[in-house]
């Protein structure tokens, strides 16, 4: 944006000390906020209650304006200390001085891009998810940001929804580890310290499920269902201190969440206790209209502020209808002292009225080139991308490859810098990203030759093309190669016949897994399918990089190629990370953190759903079970698997015991080997099946997981602890129980080859 320098100078020449709303000693901050409400207009207390895009919503001046008028609690889009500094002056020269925060979606990254966030939960490495958040907040602080709208955790059983590559995966357990790992990542020690920022865990609730994987779309859903799969990752995030909740755009079961009053008010405050803000998704007061609760704006506002939305984004709605609404009684000033109470409850927790420059800083102090590469945090970035990279084949020790001929890497995906970044890339620049060209080239150095062509535009379908580029105003996000799909092939093919290996770089743009890019297919699109089966054809081996921020279709590729990488959006340093890990510099270690399906029509594919009473049973006739007939049942890759360059050993099952009793534990220990040549890491999953219960349970729900590091030739023993807890679940009233009865405790390299062995809860 331009920096506002006329209005701030003025900002700054009238700005008064704001020492009056710093909290005294002698206040804590629930007096402090209680004092400060009592000296507020309506129209200030309506002000806070209003987020506003900077850029999006109204001219600049004008923002200035409202803010120095007490008329905006918070602004997002800004990214700068240089452009965040004179909207602040304003705000403290207002006639309360109360400060108003910045905020932005850094999702995986804020200068230094990270894997995506289903990258992140590819590496099960809590480590090195907790090392991506960290660096993310700090550089995100460093740029005068307060909030982020992040963690994502919606689960998700249907990858035709684009907003896939913004959450965790499938499964419940491993959602909320992540998550609340985030959570605690972004605000650090606390988030009033000057290097961490608020979280808004999102997107509440049950984003993940709308139907037909179509964004925006309705969900319907028993409260057994919600409260066993899809609440559980929100209330962990919570319990590990977000500050905020950003509110869904969907609806549950008829009722938008922006109106939920049960969402809003029975679970979230009352049931679960929090004490944070809630914030509106974009424009979702006004959307209310469009769901058909709202008839007018009016009605919009109120149904929003009474069911306990304290913050509108990309606010008009708060700002025109709630004076009206108090003023005739449909909304009381109660209702909104309540809001207001939450918002500069979390400025106080931000640590704002302390100092309202904390993470802006001093002007002598700002950085030169908001872009230097000093401020960037490579060495961080490429050690969490390589370990959320999953290997899904290799056949005949295909990789790791020699550092050593000629190598052809190929594909539309091979030397693309933005869509290394993946969605949601906040402040990430695409030119100081590192694609895959880039990284074989800087592995190799003079040992061998990489030699790239393009060989198909990423998709020959000019609506998609021009669908993607659509609300990218600098730049296309897709670029077309403007030869003919026959020679762009012909020239790959050349290239690869005289190559040794081919590397073939495939898969989706990344605007193609992104907010509102849902899919009817999950295909690699057609122009590089044609190329992959060209390629195929030389007879040189072939090495699939995948690059995506969703499970693809991959049966061709399973059946064909030599070995497929899944490397995700891997991030600023992704090119380098995908090198480390095809030279066999690092060994692979990632797992999958969703199903991925034969084909569209086996959606929903996940590992932990109901026990039915005819179930398809692998190796038997197929007849009267649930099946489709067409091709084999089941994922292609199961959640939980993934590869290594090293094999290893599980031994079955030792259990310090066959029964449980209430106030006790078992322990569940199994021996794991390294049983290959070289050192690897994997991930050892437990999973628990409750085998008779007074409803039906998942076939099986993953419980606890550990990765470990082995030598080659080296063993451990893992060991697990179980008690109740991990044998709750929601009854038919919601109450949260362990039944007593017959269990089977599993242990395995994912969620299909398993260990078991059997225990009695009593």
């Amino acid at each position: 944006m331009k920096r506002l320098y006329l209005l701030g100078l003025l900002a700054c020449l009238v700005q008064p000390a704001f020492a009056d709303v710093k909290p005294t000693a002698a206040q804590d901050r629930q007096a402090f906020i209680a004092d400060l409400i009592g000296r507020m207009t309506l129209e200030e207390k309506i002000g806070q209650l209003r987020l506003i895009s900077i850029g999006a919503d109204m001219p600049q001046p004008q923002i200035l304006k409202e803010i120095a008028a007490g008329h905006i609690g918070g602004t997002f889009n800004t990214v700068t200390r240089a452009d965040n500094r004179p909207l602040q002056d304003a705000a403290v020269s207002s006639r309360l001085k109360i400060p108003i925060f910045f905020a932005y979606d850094v999702v995986h990254g804020h200068r230094t891009i990270f894997p995506i966030s289903l990258a992140l939960a590819s590496s099960w490495d809590m480590q090195a998810v907790a090392l991506a958040g960290r660096t993310s907040a700090i550089e995100a602080a460093a740029d005068g940001i307060d909030m982020t709208f992040a963690p994502m955790v919606d689960i998700t059983h249907d990858p035709r929804w684009g907003r896939t590559s913004e959450g965790f995966g499938e499964d419940p357990h491993l959602v909320s580890m992540t998550g609340a790992t985030m959570v605690k990542a972004f605000q650090g020690a606390a988030p009033n310290t000057a290097d961490s920022v608020m979280a808004s865990v999102k997107h509440f609730a049950l984003y993940g499920a709308v139907e037909g994987g179509r964004d925006y779309n309705t969900v319907d859903m028993s409260p057994v269902r919600m409260y066993q799969e899809y609440l559980p990752p929100y209330k962990a995030a919570l319990d590990a201190g977000s500050g905020g909740v950003m509110v869904a755009l969907n609806s549950i079961n008829g009722v938008p969440a922006t109106a939920n009053t049960w969402l809003m008010h029975d679970l979230l405050r009352k049931e679960w206790g929090f004490k944070g803000v809630t914030v509106s998704d974009h424009g979702a007061v006004t959307e209310l209209i469009n769901h058909g609760v709202a008839d007018n704006e009016r009605e919009a506002a109120k149904l929003a502020i009474k069911a306990g939305i304290d913050l509108s984004m990309h606010d008009s709605l708060y700002r025109d209808e709630l004076p009206g609404l108090v003023k005739s009684g449909e909304v009381s000033v109660q209702e909104i002292d309540n809001a207001v109470r939450e918002v500069l409850g979390a400025k106080y927790d931000m640590g704002l009225f302390a100092d309202p420059y904390l993470r802006i800083g001093k002007a002598t102090d700002d950085p030169q080139d908001n872009n230097a590469e000093s401020r960037l945090h490579r060495e961080a970035a490429r050690d969490v991308a390589r370990k959320s990279m999953v290997l899904l084949k290799n056949e005949a020790r295909t990789l790791p490859l020699k550092k050593q001929g000629r190598i052809a890497l190929i594909g539309p995906l091979g030397d693309a810098k933005v869509d290394m970044l993946g969605s949601w890339s906040a402040a990430g620049v695409p030119m100081q990203a590192v694609t895959l060209y880039q990284g074989l080239r800087n592995a190799v150095g003079d040992k061998a030759q990489v030699v790239y062509a393009r060989g198909a535009n990423v998709t020959d379908d000019a609506h998609v093309v021009d669908y993607l580029n659509f609300l990218n105003w600098d730049a296309p996000e897709v670029v077309q190669d403007p030869r003919p799909p026959k020679e762009l092939i012909a020239n790959a093919v050349e290239v690869a016949r005289q190559a040794d290996v081919i590397v073939a770089a495939v898969g989706e743009s990344r605007g193609m897994s992104h907010e509102s890019s849902s899919r009817t297919s999950l295909s690699i699109p057609a122009s590089q399918r044609a190329l992959l089966k060209a390629l195929k054809a030389t007879g040189k081996p072939l090495v699939i990089v995948l690059m995506n921020g969703r499970p693809l279709q991959l049966n061709w590729a399973q059946a064909n190629a030599d070995a497929i990488l899944e490397t995700w959006f891997s991030g600023t340093e992704g090119g380098n990370a995908i090198a480390d890990v095809l030279f066999g510099d690092y060994n692979p270690s990632g797992k999958l953190p969703i199903s991925f399906p034969r084909s569209v029509g086996q959606i929903p594919t996940y590992y932990n759903h109901l026990r039915i009473g005819r179930p398809f049973i692998e190796g038997k006739p197929g007849n009267y079970t649930s099946q489709y007939f067409e091709e084999p049942n089941g994922a292609l890759y199961p959640f939980g698997y993934g590869l290594s360059y090293t094999q290893f050993s599980l031994s079955d099952i030792s259990l310090s015991s066959a029964t449980l009793r209430r106030d006790g534990r078992l322990e569940a220990s199994v021996t794991l080997k390294n049983t290959g040549t070289r050192d690897g890491e994997t991930v050892v999953q437990l999973y628990i099946q409750d085998i008779a219960a007074s409803m039906i349970r998942p076939v099986k729900e993953l419980k606890d997981f550990r990765k470990v590091m082995l030598k080659a030739g080296e063993e451990q023993v893992v060991r697990f602890d179980i008690d109740e807890d991990e044998l709750k679940f929601y009854n038919a009233q919601l109450q949260h129980v362990a039944e007593a009865g017959r269990f089977n405790l599993q242990i395995g390299l994912d969620s299909k080859d398993v260990k078991q062995q059997g225990f009695e809860l009593r």
